[in-house]
């Protein structure tokens, strides 16, 4: 018997036919009338690589006719406002093809001119040389890393899926929009993209659509010699619906072929479009010559004549500029949807209220009194605990005033502390839990949260082990580039693995999370440090968190109120041993105990040491001067840093008179004591490196 989507694609099928029966225009002469619109794509993504002397032509010119029946045919969106909320999000994830987004985005009468076009890939830009979220009006997210946009589009139609479970009543379907991800053989090649799709099959995400370009080039050759995978069976194992063979050159059979994607709701649709690299260009066509490089002028001329275009370069003809034009149409769409929510919003108040509140993820009112007063508790408790079970105590306390916070983790779910009381998981039957198990896949987990977070109505996080942060690092680095709220909880931070050995034991990984710009770090050393970095993270709306916690219990630290407040700034003075310091230690995380250890030794004996606890060393330098000044004065120069880590980025801190107690190769297998204790991470050794010092 056939399944209920076999029955829908049949009548798909079915309609279409007819449709094109009943239709006077003959399929040839449409195919023509339809080729000149995506010549249109093809004429200024050529004539922009050939004027920035760089760039990639044969992929905008390969995919401009599926490009165009997209655009077209299918996608509702808005020019006028790109951020309209029940938008179709269409993804680039081969961003290196960028010219055919800003063609169409150009052409369908966003906010990008032609001039705009001309300048593609110059310094300032908003056309630079692959999207990037935020630089151009209608780019969906950032792309260019293959791989990641599709992972991208996994955590879009999620967050749309488990929107739309949660707020949609009958007659008032507010969230129903369509996740369109246009990719190539490269992006498919690497295991990010099958990591994710997985992951869409096992939820049932059947709006979101994928469109391959199926070209059988890439940077190196034909890929048959490293790429002869089948597309079709591998996808079709994973759960999806797939529609093999399209002609990416025949719009009739490219409509026919999304148009039955959008009728299987229950899983998601790989379109492969077979295309051709390039294709109108008679020398370059169909080679990766044409992959990341200009055409040529000459080359550029001979294209020019084999598809009859016959404008100047960056002119398009009135026509074709109003064939494109989905302004009109965009406005009547958004209209109809505030006409929709406006009903709604009469019909189901409540609803109506809390979903307006999770589109602007925003805080409870109470939040700075609740969040101080769950703080203060935490320190007023004096418990030795893990940091990464204080995070899941600083969970149970924030995350039920968070109906936006999602979190999940790559397999690690308990021994992370990601869950709290309450979680709901997601699945196929529950899309709308905040809970979600992403198996083994570091790389996709990151990379789907940040479509999640782009998406709108969601706060995501994820755990793992700080080792594995290596497996998503570019999905790590894109969040920040582009600036999303995401969280990153690593927890097992150090030589206090232990028995595991190097293999799980990560040195040089908090330093390296450290240069990435806009990534805010923080190693934590104990309940309270832990409650305000979760406090402080959950308030950065600007850039994406790294979370440390260690495995191993820690030791409360003693604080005056004044002193928990000063938590929030990154660095602050813990111990003083008096008004006039000799030397300062500092210290993160599980160090800090040695620190305080150490300096009270000292300070019995007469000294006057000073122990900064710097849980987040890019938070510390974004204070003041005055503040930095008065925790590290100028002055005192004789310093000791102690970290479990790699030490070349502490000697900044420690300066030309100072000294780092750090670990500058791979750890050992062993008791974690005895590990501490083979390393030299004793307060016995710092107290003897501060005494030589002075």
């Amino acid at each position: 018997m056939p399944s209920r989507s076999e029955l829908a694609a049949r009548r798909v099928d079915e309609t279409l036919d007819q449709a094109v029966v009943s239709d006077p225009t003959s399929r040839e002469s449409l195919t023509l009338s339809r080729r000149e619109l995506a010549n249109a794509i093809r004429a200024l993504s050529m004539d922009a690589v050939q004027r920035a002397e760089s760039g990639h032509p044969g992929a905008p010119m390969g995919m401009a006719d599926f490009g165009e029946v997209l655009w077209n045919d299918f996608l509702r969106h808005n020019p006028a406002n790109p951020k309209w909320f029940n938008r179709d999000r269409v993804i680039l994830s081969n961003g290196h093809g960028s010219m055919l987004q800003y063609s169409l985005l150009h052409l369908s009468g966003y906010d990008l001119s032609i001039e705009d076009l001309r300048n593609f890939r110059r310094l300032g830009s908003r056309t630079p040389g692959h999207p990037e979220y935020g630089r151009t009006p209608g780019v969906e997210t950032s792309t260019g890393p293959l791989g990641q946009g599709l992972a991208n589009g996994v955590g879009m139609a999620l967050a749309e899926r488990a929107l739309a479970t949660r707020f949609n009543r009958p007659g008032f379907p507010i969230v129903d929009h369509y996740t369109y991800v246009i990719l190539g053989d490269g992006c498919l090649m690497e295991g990010v993209s099958y990591e994710a799709c997985s992951l869409a099959g096992t939820w049932g995400l059947g709006k979101l659509i994928c469109l391959y370009d199926d070209n059988g080039i890439s940077i190196d050759g034909p890929v048959r010699g490293w790429f002869s995978d089948n597309v079709a069976q591998r996808f079709e194992a994973s759960g999806w619906h797939v529609i093999p063979g399209v002609d990416g050159h025949d719009a009739a059979a490219i409509h026919q072929a999304i148009a039955q994607a959008r009728a299987f709701t229950d899983r998601p649709t790989l379109i492969c479009c077979k295309t051709t690299i390039a294709w109108g260009s008679p020398g370059k066509g169909g080679s990766e010559k044409s992959h990341g490089a200009p055409l040529g002028a000459a080359e550029v001329a001979a294209t020019r004549e084999a598809i009859g275009w016959r404008h100047e370069p960056f002119v398009i003809p009135p026509e074709i500029y109003r064939a494109f034009d989905a302004r009109a149409k965009g406005a009547d769409w958004e209209e109809e949807w505030s006409d929709l929510f406006t009903r709604y919003r009469a019909e189901y108040p409540e609803p109506a209220a809390e979903f307006e509140r999770r589109l602007a993820c925003g805080f409870p009112p109470d939040w700075e009194n609740l969040a101080w007063s769950f703080i203060h508790a935490t320190q007023e408790r004096r418990e030795d605990i893990a940091t990464r079970v204080a995070s899941q105590r600083a969970l149970q306390a924030y995350g039920p005033h968070f109906p936006s916070l999602v979190g999940g983790s790559a397999d690690l779910t308990e021994s992370t502390g990601i869950p709290w009381s309450g979680c709901r998981p997601v699945d196929f039957e529950h899309p709308d839990g905040n809970l979600i198990f992403y198996g083994a896949r570091e790389f996709s987990m990151y990379a789907i949260m940040n479509g999640l977070a782009l998406h709108g109505g969601y706060v995501p996080f994820g755990g793992t082990f700080l080792m594995f942060a290596d497996y998503g690092r570019n999905a790590i680095r894109m969040a920040a580039l582009i600036k999303l709220r995401c969280m990153f909880v690593l927890t097992h931070d150090s030589i206090g693995v232990g028995g595991d050995g190097p293999t799980h034991q990560p040195v040089e990984h908090v330093a390296s999370l450290r240069l990435i710009p806009d990534l805010s770090v923080w190693r934590t050393c104990d309940t309270a440090e832990t409650a305000v970095a979760w406090k402080v993270a959950l308030e950065r709306t600007n850039g994406p968190t790294a979370l440390i916690f260690t495995r191993q219990p820690l030791p409360h630290q003693d604080r005056t109120p004044e002193q928990v407040r000063a938590i929030a700034r990154g660095g602050y003075v813990l111990l003083d041993g008096g008004n006039e310091p000799e030397a300062i230690i500092i210290a993160t995380g599980s160090e800090v105990q040695l620190a305080v250890a150490a300096a009270r030794q000292l300070n019995s004996q007469g000294r006057r040491i000073r122990v900064v606890s710097m849980p987040s060393v890019d938070v510390f330098d974004a204070q003041d001067a005055a503040w930095r000044e008065s925790v590290l004065p100028a002055a005192v120069t004789r310093r000791v840093v102690v970290e479990a880590g790699v030490t070349a980025p502490w000697y900044k801190y420690a300066g030309p008179q100072g000294m780092v107690i750090g670990i500058d190769c791979f750890g050992e297998c062993g008791p974690p004591e005895i590990i501490f204790q083979h390393f030299g991470f004793t307060a016995e050794r710092v107290a003897a490196t501060v005494a030589a010092l002075l």
